[in-house]
């Protein structure tokens, strides 16, 4: 069975938000305001706008692929 993992490039990302504001479930800010998937969340927890946070991303910071 094939198991979604996401990514955020750190190096990339701007600080934005979106992805916090579409799936809060998954991402987060951290100190610097720069995204980050939450801890045990590199899955998406079944979140169905994962792929819609990636999509949202201003400078596409963020992949989802999967692995399996």
């Amino acid at each position: 069975m094939e198991q979604t993992i996401i990514h955020v490039e750190k190096d990339r990302c701007v600080g934005a938000g979106m992805c916090a504001l579409t799936a809060p479930g998954v991402f987060t800010q951290d100190d610097d305001g720069l995204s980050e998937v939450l801890p045990g969340r590199t899955d998406g927890g079944g979140d169905p706008l994962v792929r819609e946070a990636a999509r949202v991303c201003p400078v596409q910071a963020i992949s989802v692929g999967t692995a399996g």
